[in-house]
């Protein structure tokens, strides 16, 4: 069988102008993907070199495919399995900063770039100020890209026409604007002139982004059939879904630099990322913790099968459109446009998202995600929503269990044993309580500030409709209770 080389013999030689920070599955099948759509259907002509930040891992397989790999997304599509394909030629090199800091250092002073973009995980974007300038290069991804910035500023004498924006998609709050933060921070420790703090103010743009798309990385069980299928072998291919939403915040407008509204990338600029965050966060992730506990301990295991279950798909899809949308202020038609995207995701027949997975840390991700909906409801409409308390009570009998072992506190479906994955205080708090009657339990629960940050109990009737949801629970079953409250 052919390789990807021997496949893709047309490939365009195109100037650098982006470099990225992380090669890694998510930024291949998202930022890649687009920039390489964006070269096919505009004008903006550019390639990417990626930068292995950290020490572990290894180029040689980029090295081998000429940085050549494809992106197959598979789901639905208005209701119709959808499979696109496509070989990416975006990325026209790579450099390691750590095992070749030279080569990678040279990237600083290349007239034609423009972007850097960065995924260095959640944990990246951290102040170390025991990074020194002179080191080569330095830890942290922060420090790293403070001395790219000062090396570039030095080599064009700070020609404000050299300057970059910074594209940083890691999963924190208000990443650019962090970013720019820890930049700053340390160009002050490092006593760099004034002049450099003016050229990143003035030249630089630091945008905050949020992402949305499910990649599922390489198909290690089906790669041989998809190969069949393409008609050569790809070791860098990268399987996702076709959804997918960026929405980039900032202080200036960039949309003329990056004209994915042109080729029809569902690419959002705005001066406030916020309520596209909220809609993210509440909607999908708020459906997501609200469902899954009460569909687990109704017998599913996946979130697809959930969808094909009646009971279950209708408590999802009420909880969204009758109690989570109407707590939000964008426009209507956005946010269902969005929920229906949402639930088309969550039947996607190509990819198998377990309960389980989605259950860690449960606790926060309720407080994080469902609480706010919970409570802006009660707000509005002067009344408790009643699936978002029941999902609360799923809560609450998912993490039913004495005993904790290995680090997990040990539920039970049935005969059946599963693991409950959280902080150690709160598996220790449910551990000593979940055998309580119902009422002592829905109060201590609902009372408990180091899980809420509030008290919940003073929201009227809340902690007796917890209360007797449980109860219910417990004689009836999961599923039984379900269809006496939601049929």
């Amino acid at each position: 069988m052919k390789t990807i080389n021997e496949f893709a013999t047309d490939r365009i030689n195109r100037p650098i102008k982006a470099v990225q920070f992380g090669e890694g599955n998510f930024l291949r099948a998202f930022v890649d993907y687009m920039i390489d759509i964006l070269n096919e259907t505009t004008d903006f002509n550019g390639s990417i070199v990626l930068v292995k930040p950290i020490e572990f891992g290894t180029l040689e397989q980029f090295e081998k495919q000429d940085c050549l790999y494809t992106v197959y997304l598979r789901g639905l599509e208005n209701g119709v399995e959808t499979i696109k394909k496509r070989i990416v030629t975006s990325v026209s090199g790579t450099a390691a900063a750590h095992e070749d800091y030279e080569n990678y250092a040279k990237l600083a002073t290349v007239e034609s770039l423009r972007f850097i973009i960065s995924n260095t995980t959640e944990a990246g974007i951290v102040l170390n100020l025991n990074d020194k300038l002179e080191m080569t290069p330095p830890s942290s991804y922060p420090a790293k890209l403070a001395k790219f910035l000062y090396e570039r500023y030095k080599h064009f004498n700070g020609d404000a026409s050299k300057g970059l924006i910074i594209l940083p998609v890691e999963l924190i709050d208000n990443n650019g604007k962090e970013l720019e933060r820890c930049v700053k921070a340390l160009a002050e420790a490092w006593n760099l002139e004034s002049g450099f703090i003016k050229w990143l103010d003035e030249a630089c743009v630091f945008t905050s982004t949020l992402v949305d798309r499910i990649v599922t990385g390489y198909p290690r069980d089906e790669d041989k059939k998809i190969f069949e299928e393409l008609g050569y072998e790809d070791k860098l291919l990268v399987t996702g879904e076709p959804f997918a939403l960026w929405v980039i915040e900032s202080k200036r407008d960039i949309s003329g630099e990056l004209p994915f509204e042109k080729a029809g990338l569902p690419v959002i600029f705005t001066d406030d990322h916020k309520p596209y965050k909220q809609r993210k966060v509440r909607i999908l992730n708020g459906a997501h913790t609200s469902f899954v506990l009460a569909s687990y301990l109704a017998g599913n295991d996946f979130v697809g099968q959930s969808m094909d279950d009646e009971t279950v798909f209708r408590f999802m899809r009420s909880t969204i459109f009758d109690e989570v949308i109407p707590t939000l202020d964008l426009p209507e038609k956005e946010l269902t446009d969005f929920a229906e995207a949402v639930i088309e995701r969550f039947k996607n027949p190509f990819i198998k998202h377990s309960l389980l997975a989605i259950s860690l840390n449960s606790v926060s991700k309720w407080k994080a995600r469902c609480m706010p909906s919970f409570t802006e409801y009660i707000n509005r409409k002067g009344t408790l929503a009643e699936h978002l308390t029941f999902s609360l009570a799923a809560l609450i009998a998912f993490y039913s269990g004495t005993e904790i072992r290995d680090g997990a506190l040990i539920g039970h479906r049935g005969s059946e044993e599963y693991l409950i994955k959280d902080d150690k205080f709160v598996l220790e708090f449910f551990a000593a309580n979940s055998s309580l009657a119902p009422d002592e339990l829905a109060d201590k629960v609902l009372g408990n500030k180091d899980f809420w940050g509030i008290d919940l109990r003073e929201y009227n009737g809340a902690a007796e409709k917890v209360s007797a949801y449980i109860k219910d629970i417990r004689n009836l079953g999961m599923r039984k209770t379900l269809e006496k409250y939601f049929a």
